[in-house]
């Protein structure tokens, strides 16, 4: 979720926008409810949590409680040990999908802000799964190019929306046959289905592009604000 985006959003007050703004589309009650039937997550992600929604800027790009396990549940059916995360912002995902590896398993994680490394970085180190985490600074299409091909199990995407496009290209190297790609915000707040501005119509031309891939077995999810759940083929007919 991009910053300037969340320029646009935070007429709200205090946590109301963090937490109500994913979707005008969905019903609060809905996302309530969600919440209220999910598992909770560790005492330390809850602090991560409370401290994004209260300390930072852009409360709002958190990944919070539902998705985290979902992040956990995905992690921990597909078996994966190398995941690769594009876009750590406090760390909220990194943590929740280490927590849910086994302890040869690692996360790279990457950004581009300090500030949100620094931050991050600190949770990391509190953490007990802290160490199954390397966090990178820097370009994110820079630091993917230098990975192998077909090593890894699991990307998560979750970065500024422009560049959509080329990390799933990146991902689909580095990805095994077989593993797994899950892109955020793939709804972007309906405006995919009308889209006005570039990062609406970064969106909406990511969708479409992963829609045509034929190496490529989809499943868009209404979660949140959409998670684009993405199967690279074993084979191709």
């Amino acid at each position: 979720m991009s910053e300037d985006h969340m320029k646009s959003l935070h007429g709200r007050s205090g946590n109301e926008a963090g937490i109500y703004c994913f979707m005008d589309a969905v019903a609060r009650e809905a996302e309530e409810y969600a919440l209220d039937h999910t598992s909770p997550l560790s005492e330390l992600l809850e602090e991560v949590e409370d401290f994004t929604l209260t300390k930072t800027p852009y409360p709002s790009m958190l990944t919070g409680r539902v998705e985290g396990r979902f992040l956990q549940l995905v992690t921990q059916l597909s078996g994966a040990r190398q995941i690769v995360e594009i876009g750590t912002f406090t760390g909220y995902s990194a943590l929740a999908m280490a927590e849910a590896l086994p302890e040869s398993g690692k996360i790279l994680t990457i950004d581009n802000n300090a500030g949100h490394a620094k931050i991050a970085q600190e949770f990391f180190d509190r953490s007990a799964s802290g160490f199954k985490i390397d966090l990178r600074l820097g370009e994110a299409l820079e630091i993917l190019k230098t990975l192998p091909d077909a090593e890894t199990d699991l990307v998560f995407i979750d970065a500024d929306k422009r560049n959509y496009g080329a990390y799933y290209e990146e991902s689909m190297r580095i990805l095994r046959n077989g593993g797994l790609i899950l892109a955020d915000n793939a709804l972007w707040y309906g405006r995919i289905f009308d889209p006005k501005d570039e990062d609406s119509r970064a969106m909406a031309d990511f969708n479409e592009l992963v829609k045509a891939d034929k190496m490529a077995e989809k499943l868009f999810l209404t979660i949140r604000d959409g998670i684009y759940l993405i199967r690279k083929r074993v084979n191709v007919e």
